[in-house]
C-alpha cells in the first residue's frame, strides 16, 4: 500500500495524515501555494470548489476532522512528481464518504489536488 518516492515525499506520512486525529499532519504536507479542487454533488466538475494556499486549505480540512468520523487511506500509487490516492471515510451511524485524489507533486509537497467525493444519503 505504501511507497517512497520522490525527494521527501513519502506515502506513509500521507497515511498517518490522513487517519490521524487532526488536520495538521495532512496540512504540513501540502506546499503554501497549493490549489485544491474538490468535485461532488455540491461543487460539480463544471464549478468546482477551489481553495487557494494553505490558510483555505486548512479551513477545509480543520472542517473534515472536527467530525466525529474515521478515515482511511486504502490505495497509494505514486510515479514521479503525480501520486492518487483513495480514501474512505465513516461516521458513527454507518454513513460513508468515498474519495479519490490525484496529486502533483514539487520538492516532496502537495502543490496540487483534485478530489472526486461521493457520500451515502
Amino acid at each position: 500500500m505504501s511507497t517512497t518516492a520522490g525527494p521527501g515525499f513519502d506515502t506513509e506520512a500521507l497515511r498517518r495524515g490522513i487517519e490521524g486525529e487532526s488536520a495538521a499532519p495532512l496540512l504540513s504536507l501540502y506546499a503554501r501555494d497549493a490549489e485544491v479542487r474538490v468535485v461532488d454533488r455540491y461543487d460539480q466538475p463544471s464549478r468546482p470548489k477551489v481553495l487557494h494556499g494553505r490558510d483555505e486549505i486548512a479551513e477545509m480540512l480543520d472542517d473534515v476532522y472536527s467530525r466525529d468520523m474515521t478515515h482511511r487511506m486504502t490505495r497509494c500509487v505514486v510515479q514521479g512528481d503525480r501520486a492518487a490516492f483513495a480514501e474512505e471515510c465513516t461516521y458513527p451511524d454507518g454513513v460513508r464518504v468515498f474519495a479519490e485524489s490525484m496529486l502533483s507533486l514539487r520538492d516532496g509537497e502537495i502543490v496540487e489536488q483534485t478530489m472526486i467525493q461521493a457520500w451515502d444519503e
